[in-house]
């Protein structure tokens, strides 16, 4: 298999994770709401994913073990469920928000009805997960969410104020309202680093069977080429925002709205390609939540697991990730608003961070386990100060959504 392939699977985690309906919707606000302030957010919050990523698929590598495994050794058995119980709630929110995006995508480009889309979309989701094995799921929404890169194209074509865009590499508040900064800091830095990426990636590196040595250094390539990928394409989403809607006064509340901020410097061709690049992006984050609901539930309770296993040979671990997929259909149809369950399930997932990132760095820095592959000094301090950060972020993060109520002052 070529290396351009072995890479898809860290592309796949950025492109379906990192630039997801959380991250497109968190960065378009902010970049209408606040400009260029936040861009410094978004890189904080992809070198933290990088290297909890790395961590993940090292331990994948080495122990073959994959995230909830560890959580569950790690914790014991009563904090592990409850990290469980907290992880699966936030999978569920996120895998609803993620099929309503892809209705919502769908009804743009075809200018079809909303809710019978919806069924279409979970139509599309289970024959893509039912058929497809791991490395095609991986190819198809990975490469195909490359399309986003019209708007980093756009963004060029605005031809931002580079002195400002340099300025929003620091942290700085100016504006009226200092508690809406902080929560879209929150809500960026939790639609970065949402547990259920690593979880899909930890996993996925077994399922992918990746063994040291040539595999760390395939897994340190994905983590660090995927996310900083994802990073570009998060910093140019909010570059165009702060470019087109800042001096309109325009909240890109819709999906639409922030894929037409590229069709005005691109016309036509742009619109299309973002809203095509939308559609594999969200449509690969529902595929990895659903699976990462899957993988966390087989490992807790020791299940068979994984693609690579015929359906009837892991039944239990097929019937949740098609439950996941169910309920998340039932919440859409309800009709709920998917970018309001959009911003609940990223501000959660940052209140469920700790519990995910602590057995992590503990088993990546355990010589008992990884031998000569566990955390230097770097990753160990690089891992301990993000671990500080995410704790402050996990307990400032409901607080925000209610005195802001949720970024609206």
């Amino acid at each position: 298999m070529s290396k351009v392939f072995q890479i898809s699977l860290g592309i796949l985690a950025a492109i379906g994770g990192f630039v997801d309906i959380g991250d497109i919707v968190f960065s378009a606000t902010a970049g209408a709401t606040l400009g260029y302030q936040l861009i410094w957010a978004v890189l904080v919050g992809a070198v933290g994913i990088m290297i909890y990523s790395e961590m993940c698929g090292r331990v994948a590598a080495v122990a073959k073990r994959p995230v909830f495994d560890v959580v569950r050794e790690r914790l014991g058995y009563k904090v592990g469920l409850t990290t469980l119980c907290a992880s699966q709630f936030v999978n569920a929110m996120t895998c609803a928000a993620e099929v309503g995006g892809v209705a919502i995508v769908l009804r743009y480009l075809f200018g079809l009805p909303y809710r019978p889309l919806i069924a279409v979309s979970l139509l599309i989701l289970l024959v893509s997960v039912w058929f497809l094995p791991f490395e095609w799921i991986e190819r198809v929404f990975g490469f195909g969410g490359l399309m986003l890169i019209v708007f980093a194209v756009a963004a060029v074509k605005l031809h931002p104020n580079m002195g400002a865009l340099g300025h929003g590499l620091i942290p700085h508040i100016d504006t009226p309202s200092p508690l809406i900064w902080f929560y879209f800091v929150v809500g960026i830095l939790g639609a970065t680093v949402a547990p259920y990426e690593v979880y899909f990636y930890s996993s996925g590196g077994v399922e992918d069977g990746w063994v040291p040595p040539h595999d760390l250094k395939l897994n340190k390539l994905t983590s660090i080429l995927g996310y900083a990928l994802g990073t570009v394409l998060s910093v140019s989403i909010m570059v165009v925002a702060a470019e087109l809607f800042v001096p309109q006064g325009i909240e890109p509340g819709f999906l639409g709205t922030v894929a037409l901020a590229a069709q005005t410097p691109l016309g036509e061709v742009g619109l299309i390609l973002a809203l095509l690049g939308m559609f594999f992006a969200i449509s690969g984050a529902s595929i990895d939540t659903a699976l990462s609901g899957a993988y966390n539930m087989a490992q807790f309770f020791g299940w068979e697991w994984g693609k690579y296993q015929k359906p009837a040979r892991a039944p239990r671990f097929t019937i949740t990730w098609m439950a996941f997929f169910g309920l998340a259909f039932l919440v859409v149809i309800s009709g709920v608003d998917p970018i309001f369950v959009t911003e609940l399930s990223v501000v959660f997932s940052v209140v469920a961070l700790p519990l995910t990132y602590v057995p992590i760095l503990l088993v990546a820095g355990d010589k008992n386990y990884m031998g000569d592959h566990a955390n230097g000094r770097l990753a160990s301090t690089l891992g301990w100060v993000y671990l500080v950060i995410i704790l402050v972020v996990s307990l400032a993060a409901v607080p925000l959504l209610v005195l802001t109520n949720m970024g609206e002052g």
